[in-house]
């Protein structure tokens, strides 16, 4: 029993040294767990750290591995560069070589285009001056536009190759041009000139046939008129029955009749200025002003009527003046700008109204009778005709004339 309550003496104390132990005990786990806790949530922030440090720190490992290898890579060894540098000097000997042949080659081109130059030189000068002189030989009274815009033409094709022309040697060049384009101008002067003399010439001279020929049928009239005359004064009981006064009106006649003749004769410059038209070949208000010398003045314009043209002419005056000449000068002179043919001013053709025609013949002649509108039949009666009547007078034609339809001779 003594030994029980010993045991449970020494029990009891031991569980209160336990106890008394137990509590300080526990109480410094708890510390050390909360200090243990603590340094854990330090050790894994550190740890995380350390994670990203090393994370970090392999990623610039590679980064420098990398540098490492591009460094290596371009490391050129002692032995490389000397070999490049040999090569380097014989491709700079080679390059050397080259540049010197290319220099002497391009000194031979130069020269070479030099040479070329001076020959494409010769040529062009060549070319121009016979080109200038082919067009100066070439140059008519009716052609100086055409043969300027020629010799501008040969000038811009011997500047296009690269032949210098100066522009005082193209103004020389036209002012020749000129010069020779006034000298063909009085040589054809001189030529139509001659040719207008000769005609004068042909025409006073087939006018005085024809007055010639009129004076005679005139006087061999008048002769046969007197003889019956006198012979009907014999015959006759009464010296004024009208047998008789007839023939006296008839001698009369025709001593007038030889008379306006031999003062016709007279007369050198007398004719008639004539202004026709042919709208049917040249259009509205285009007129012809000429004049002839020619007693039938009518048949001046049947000859221009024939063949030149497809249609006739129309009359629009007829002037009988003593001087023809004049008349037909002033009308050309007052209507110079009206011209139809600008290079060629033998050509008697003018756009203008027939009423400024009027005022100056009015004012250099005197009050003169015309007709205003054309008849232009045959062009009228063309623009009219339908393709029925057209066949109808085809098939007409031809059953008169048969095959011979398209050889019908001029009127």
């Amino acid at each position: 029993m003594e030994y029980v309550v010993v045991f449970l003496a020494g029990a009891a104390a031991a569980a209160s040294a336990l106890i008394i132990w137990y509590f300080p005990y526990v109480a410094s786990l708890r510390r050390s767990s909360l200090i243990a806790r603590s340094r854990e949530e330090q050790l894994r922030g550190d740890s995380s750290r350390l994670a990203q440090q090393a994370l970090d720190l392999d990623t610039r490992k590679r980064q420098v591995e990398a540098s490492i290898a591009a460094h290596e890579a371009k490391k050129v060894q002692y032995d490389d560069l000397v070999r490049e540098n040999t090569s380097l000097k014989q491709d700079l000997l080679r390059l050397s070589v080259e540049l010197k042949k290319t220099e002497r080659d391009h000194a031979a081109i130069a020269r070479r285009q030099e040479e070329i130059s001076q020959r494409t030189n010769q040529l062009a000068d060549r070319y121009l001056s016979e080109n200038v002189s082919w067009i100066g030989g070439k140059v008519t009274a009716n052609n100086f536009a055409t043969s300027k815009q020629r010799l501008l033409k040969v000038i811009e094709a011997c500047r296009d190759i690269g032949f210098q022309i100066p522009q005082e040697r193209e103004q020389g060049l036209l002012e020749d041009l000129k010069r020779q384009y006034e000298q063909a101008v009085r040589d054809e002067f001189a030529r139509q000139e001659q040719a207008r003399i000769k005609a004068q010439i042909r025409e006073e001279e087939k006018l005085a046939r024809e007055i010639e020929k009129q004076i005679q049928d005139a006087q061999r009239e008048q002769a046969a008129i007197q003889a019956a005359l006198e012979r009907a004064l014999r015959e006759a009981a009464d010296e004024h029955s009208a047998e008789v006064e007839h023939l006296r009106a008839k001698l009369r006649e025709a001593e007038e009749k030889s008379q306006r003749a031999m003062s016709r004769a007279q007369m050198t410059k007398s004719g008639h200025v004539y202004v026709i038209s042919n709208i049917g070949s040249f259009g509205e208000g285009v007129f012809k002003i000429g004049m002839t010398r020619r007693l039938e003045p009518d048949e001046r314009i049947s000859e221009l009527s024939s063949a030149s043209v497809p249609f006739p002419y129309d009359v629009h005056m007829m002037v009988s003046c003593d001087d023809a000449p004049s008349l037909e000068n002033a009308l050309h002179r007052e209507l110079h700008r009206q011209r139809l043919n600008k290079v060629n001013f033998r050509k008697e053709f003018f756009r203008v109204d027939l009423e400024s025609i009027r005022k100056i013949v009015e004012s250099s002649h005197g009050e003169v009778d015309y007709v205003a509108e054309p008849a232009a039949l045959q062009y009228r009666e063309t623009l009219s005709m339908t393709d029925e009547d057209y066949e109808f007078i085809e098939q007409t034609v031809q059953s008169v004339v048969g095959d011979g339809i398209g050889s019908l001779p001029e009127e």
